[in-house]
Parts: C-alpha cells; structure tokens; sequence
C-alpha cells in the first residue's frame, strides 16, 4: 500500500509564497498536486514525470507555482508564489503507480491552504 503524506500549507498574504511537500512510500510513477476549493471540483494543479523531465501545470497557476521532485527522497513539492485568494484550498498530492494490471492511484490526505487578500 502506498501512503502520501503533504506538508506545508498554512496562511499567507496575497502575494506571498508557500512550498507544500509530499512524501511517499515509493514506487510512484507519475505525481501530480490537486486541489479543492470549498463547493468546487478537485482539479488539477500540476503534474510531474517519473524522471522530473516533463511537468504540466493548470493555465491559472502557470508562470507562478512550480512542481519538482526527488527521486532519492522520494518527495514531490510545489512551491507557489504570487498567491492569490483564488488559490485558497485544499492541495493533495495524487500518485499513480502500475499495479501489475493497471495503473493504481493513491491520494494523500490534504494540505489546507488559504490565501488572505
């Protein structure tokens, strides 16, 4: 069984930056942040390869939330800037792994986020 673990969220000023981290128990193959803000859909935020070398990012955080990871540590982050009250919310991190048959998806519990104009 694979277990997510986020960190990081807290309460910022508009403008401001956070780093959320996501640590797994391995084996990942793809990892992705996610986020739900209160009577919205999850959506997804950004999305990163098993290597590091391709990432993906929704239109509204691009050029201002950056995903990286660390294969060794086996950790992923998302380091946000420019934040806006519009980002409030919940941020998970989503792992998906190949299960032998299918690729399987594990999520982490969440990491709250609130951005204060």
């Amino acid at each position: 069984q694979v277990q997510l673990v986020e960190s990081g969220g807290g309460l910022v000023q508009a403008g401001g930056s956070l780093r959320l981290s996501c640590a797994s128990s391995g084996g990942i193959l793809i990892m992705s942040w996610y986020r739900q803000a209160p009577g919205k859909q999850r959506e997804l935020v950004a999305l990163i390869s098993s290597g590091g070398g391709s990432t993906n990012y929704a239109d509204s955080v691009k050029g201002r939330f950056t995903i990286s990871r660390d294969n060794a540590k086996n950790m992923v982050y998302l380091q946000m800037n420019s934040l806006k009250p519009e980002d409030t919310a919940i941020y998970y991190c989503k792992g998906r792994k190949w299960g032998g048959v299918r690729f399987e998806d594990y999520w982490g519990q969440g990491t709250q986020v609130t951005v204060s104009s």
